[in-house]
């Protein structure tokens, strides 16, 4: 199978899914309108509430939840073969992934820029809203301590994509100067920006030899300085880097998805893994498990936990949200098809992949199979003549850059839902504890310093591979309960529900039959996976009783006169 012609049928379902199922839930179902008030100028306070062009908000919002999880997923589930990867991607991005992410970014629209948990609260009750809170701490806490030890281990593997990275914070935070203080134009100043990253790019590799320095720091050494830098941006205002930076990461995106798919068609490689390869050595079953194991390249909780987070805070009209909700996950759609594709037609042969997929044990590596992606990506554009090396750098750096945007988005939301948790569990008491935990220094501290007292349990920055396996699984459930909170907000507006209850049930089935797999895995290898089962445990009773308090909402919920 020529993978070339995969990436066209999924990119043209994409393009359809965009231009009817998007335009009907718009006006259809959400009923959009430009004269609909938006907390960006309702709240407008410089630092998180910023109204935004649509182009540079999509491409926040697109790098934001564009980190390394499309990528890792893909890479690991085509150990099951191409075709149900390739699938899942394609019609879970349509159906579930962008109806989840649109829809989580318009009820948040419309409930004054609040996270996706704490609507919970209003819409199906005040214990639903801590659960589930809860469960959104425990998310990012991993996403947190797991991204920066993803990044610190591509800095390790790709020395080149230093500099390149650090080029980039520095012109972002140029060019947001220049456009939101000296009013000028975004176009022109973020072209200059990014042909001078593209340059950095270039000479990365030979950077990294000038100062042999920078490969001498370890990963552990990496995860702390990650940690610290996203403390710093996440306390920023949004204008300042995160806006900026992912205005030129939507640029790279779009010259890294060319440049692949040029490749693609250039070298026509064939796709060497099997279609369908339904027992793999030591994997657990493909059913429920390829639904877990592709996450954010099909629909993802995390999304959700953006859309609300941050992104609802910055669109400046209403009907903008069909692009950056519903078009950006289709964007993710894309990468996720790339990372299929790459890890199944990035080999010279069927021989290699198998050494690469003996075994679920040598699949399910975060670093091998960001490495796979990587030189599989690198061996598509090198048919375009650019070396090698140079190849690998460019695509290193878009990966290390969308993780970073995401780590950073993360710490943004764990302050802000700390802040959240405090002003419901302590409202009425303690006034000045729930002001320090509202401050958003404060709150940057206690998310970032979690995160990093997690991440160094282990030596070497690893701590939050500890509890990266229920990563896939909470992700998944916290976007099973958003789509519930959805379901019952229409329901109470007196909207159809089926289009996002039915994503609902199967996301949510799937998942549930997933976490109580893993949990009797981890209570069979008691005690040594002690915390595993105690948390995974902890996940799934809140899962339950939130979904439990839902479907009474949703039964009990009548449309408002």
């Amino acid at each position: 199978m020529n993978a070339a012609w995969l990436a066209v049928a999924t990119l043209g379902v994409f393009a359809l899914a965009y231009r009817f199922y998007a335009r009907f839930l718009s006006t259809r179902i959400f009923a959009l309108a430009d004269s609909d008030a938006v907390p960006a100028r309702q709240f407008e306070d410089g630092v998180d509430f910023v109204p935004t062009r649509k182009s540079v908000l999509w491409g926040h919002h697109f790098t934001s939840i564009a980190g390394a999880a499309p990528i890792v997923g893909p890479a690991i589930a085509v150990i099951w073969g191409w075709l149900p990867a390739l699938l899942w991607v394609t019609l879970g991005t349509v159906a579930m992934g962008a109806v989840h992410d649109f829809s989580a970014l318009v009820i948040s629209l419309r409930n004054r820029g609040r996270s996706i948990g704490d609507i919970a609260g209003a819409v199906v009750g005040p214990r639903a809203r801590l659960l589930f809170l809860a469960l959104i701490l425990l998310l990012v806490w991993i996403v947190l301590a797991v991204f920066a030890y993803i990044i610190a281990t591509l800095f390790v593997a790709y020395p080149g994509a230093i500099f390149p990275i650090n080029v980039q914070i520095a012109v972002a935070m140029l060019l947001g100067w220049a456009v939101y203080r000296r009013r000028l134009p975004i176009l022109v100043p973020s072209l200059l920006g990014y042909a001078a990253l593209m340059l950095a790019v270039w000479f990365g590799d030979s950077f990294a030899a000038a100062f042999p320095v920078l490969s001498q720091i370890q990963v552990g050494q990496w995860v702390v300085i990650l940690l610290i830098y996203c403390f710093v941006a996440s306390v920023l205002p949004v204008w300042l880097l995160l806006q900026p930076r992912d205005y030129l990461n939507a640029h790279q995106l779009i010259t890294g998805l060319s440049l692949l798919c040029l490749g693609l068609f250039v070298a026509g490689p064939l796709v060497v893994a099997p279609a369908i390869n339904p027992n793999p050595a030591g994997a657990p079953p493909l059913i429920p498990f390829l639904f877990i194991t592709i996450a954010c390249g099909a629909i993802s909780g995390f999304h959700g936990l953006v859309a609300s987070g941050t992104t609802a805070k910055q669109v400046q009209r209403a009907s903008d949200a069909r692009a950056i909700g519903f078009g950006g996950m289709l964007g993710e759609g894309a990468l996720g098809m790339m990372a299929v594709l790459a890890s199944t037609a990035g080999f010279a042969s069927f021989a290699d992949w198998q050494t690469h997929y003996a075994s679920w044990g040598a699949a399910n590596g975060l670093s091998a199979k960001l490495e796979a992606f990587v030189n599989g990506g690198a061996s598509f554009v090198s048919a375009l003549g650019i070396p090698q090396t140079t190849a690998a750098t460019f695509i290193a750096v878009m990966v290390i850059a969308f993780a970073a945007t995401s780590l950073d988005t993360a710490a943004r939301i764990q302050r802000l839902v700390i802040g959240e948790l405090a002003g419901g569990a302590l409202r009425g008491r303690a006034p000045g504890l729930r002001a320090l935990l509202g401050n958003r220094y404060a709150a940057g501290v206690i998310a970032v310093g979690a995160a990093m007292l997690l991440a160094l349990t282990q030596a070497g920055g690893q701590g939050g591979l500890i509890l990266w396996p229920l990563f896939g699984t909470t992700n998944q459930l916290v976007a099973g309960v958003t789509l519930l909170v959805v379901s019952v907000w229409l329901r109470k507006q007196g909207r159809p529900v089926a289009f996002t209850l039915l994503p609902m049930w199967i996301v949510a089935g799937a998942t549930l039959a997933a976490m109580i797999s893993e949990l009797a895995g981890y209570l069979a290898h008691w005690p040594e996976q002690w915390l595993l089962a105690v948390m995974g445990a902890i996940v799934l009773l809140c899962d339950l009783w939130v979904i439990f308090e839902g479907f009474r909402a949703l039964r009990g919920a009548r449309p408002r006169e």
